[in-house]
C-alpha cells in the first residue's frame, strides 16, 4: 500500500511539473501584478506604419500610488521623450530641448498601453470574449483593446512564459496585421527608485547645452490631405526667438498648420495643452478634439481645425512625422 502511495505521489509531482513547463496562466500573471508596489520594465517597442517600422528602446517605472515614468528613445535618431505622471499632472518631456507638455489627463487609464502591466489586465478583464490558449511553452491571451485616437487598432495578443511573466504584446488591426509590438526584455519587481524620480527637474538636465536652428530652411507639408482640401497660403514670419511658418489649408475640410523653431535656454519650458499623450509613430504628441501639438526634428508643430475629426487630425500629424514633403 505504501509503495502504491509513493508511486501516486511521484506521478502527481511529475505531471504537475510537466504542466508548469507548458506555460503559465493569466490568473497567475494578474495576481502577481496586483500585489506589486512598484516595477521597472526595459524592452523594445516596434510601431508599424504601412511599409515603415519605427523602433524604440523603452524603460518603464511604476510606483504606487499611480506614478509612472515611460522613457521612449527612438533607435534611429536617439531622440528621447518621457511620459511622466505624478501627483500633479501628466507630462510629455523632451529633455534635449527642455520642453514639457502638461496635460490634465486620465492617462494611462483612458487607453490601452502595450508597455504597462495594469493596462494589459484592464483590457483582458473587460473583454467577455477573451481567449487563453497554450502553445508550446507559452500562454497566449487574446483580448480587445481601446485606442480612442486610433480606431484601426482592435485587438492584442499577450504572451506569457512558464512563470506567468509577460514576454511580448502584439497589437493588431481588424485584418490581423501587427501594428504595435512590445518586447519585454527585463522586469524588476523590486526596483530601487530615487525619491524625486517622478519630478520634472530630475528628468530634465538644464546644465546640458543643446543647439537648435533659429530658422526653418525647409517647410514641411503633410502627405495626407483630406478630400477636396488644398493649400491656400503660406506665410513665414520672424519671432523673438526664430521663425514661424503658417500654412493655411482651405476647401471642404480646412485646417491650419503652424511650424515654429524652438529656443533652448537654461530654463524648463512647460506648455499646457488640451488633449491626450498620443504616439505619432516617430514622436509623442498631444491630440485633442480640435488640435494636435508635437515636436519633431527640433521643430514645434501645431495643427488645428474645426472641420477635421480626431482621427483625421492624427492622420495629418502622422503624415508630417513620417514621410512629409519638404520644400
Amino acid at each position: 500500500m505504501k509503495k502504491k502511495l509513493i508511486v501516486l505521489m511521484f506521478l502527481f509531482v511529475l505531471t504537475t511539473g510537466c504542466f508548469k513547463k507548458s506555460g503559465g496562466s493569466y490568473s497567475e500573471f494578474k495576481d502577481k501584478v496586483e500585489k506589486l508596489n512598484a516595477y521597472q520594465i526595459s524592452g523594445e517597442l516596434e510601431i508599424y506604419n504601412n511599409e515603415n517600422k519605427y523602433t524604440y528602446d523603452v524603460s518603464v517605472t511604476y510606483q504606487k500610488e499611480d506614478k509612472y515614468r515611460v522613457s521612449l528613445k527612438n533607435k534611429t535618431n536617439n531622440h528621447e521623450q518621457i511620459i511622466l505622471k505624478n501627483e500633479e499632472a501628466v507630462y510629455v518631456l523632451t529633455p534635449s530641448l527642455r520642453k514639457s507638455f502638461k496635460f490634465q489627463s486620465d492617462w494611462p487609464s483612458n487607453n490601452s498601453q502595450s508597455y504597462l502591466l495594469q493596462n494589459l489586465i484592464f483590457d483582458v478583464d473587460n473583454d467577455k470574449n477573451k481567449k487563453e490558449k497554450k502553445k508550446d511553452k507559452e500562454t497566449i491571451v487574446e483580448s480587445t483593446v481601446t485606442y480612442s485616437n486610433n480606431p484601426e487598432l482592435v485587438s492584442q495578443k499577450i504572451y506569457l512564459n512558464k512563470n506567468s511573466q509577460v514576454t511580448k504584446v502584439e497589437v493588431l488591426d481588424k485584418d490581423g496585421n501587427i501594428k504595435i509590438k512590445m518586447k519585454y526584455q527585463k522586469i524588476d519587481y523590486k526596483p530601487n527608485i530615487p525619491k524625486n524620480y517622478f519630478t520634472i527637474d530630475y528628468n530634465i538636465d538644464t546644465d546640458e547645452t543643446t543647439k537648435t536652428s533659429a530658422s526653418i530652411d525647409n517647410i514641411t507639408y503633410p502627405m495626407y490631405m483630406p478630400d477636396n482640401t488644398y493649400l491656400q497660403s503660406q506665410d513665414k514670419i520672424k519671432t523673438t526667438t526664430g521663425e514661424r511658418v503658417i500654412l493655411t489649408f482651405a476647401g471642404e475640410k480646412p485646417f491650419t498648420l503652424v511650424e515654429e523653431t524652438i529656443a533652448v535656454d537654461n530654463t524648463i519650458d512647460t506648455i499646457t495643452v488640451i488633449g491626450e499623450p498620443t504616439f505619432l509613430t516617430d514622436t509623442v504628441g498631444s491630440i485633442g478634439e480640435n488640435s494636435a501639438t508635437w515636436v519633431n526634428n527640433d521643430i514645434m508643430y501645431y495643427a488645428t481645425s474645426d472641420a477635421l475629426d480626431t482621427n483625421e487630425l492624427l492622420k495629418v500629424a502622422e503624415s508630417i512625422s513620417n514621410n512629409a514633403i519638404e520644400k
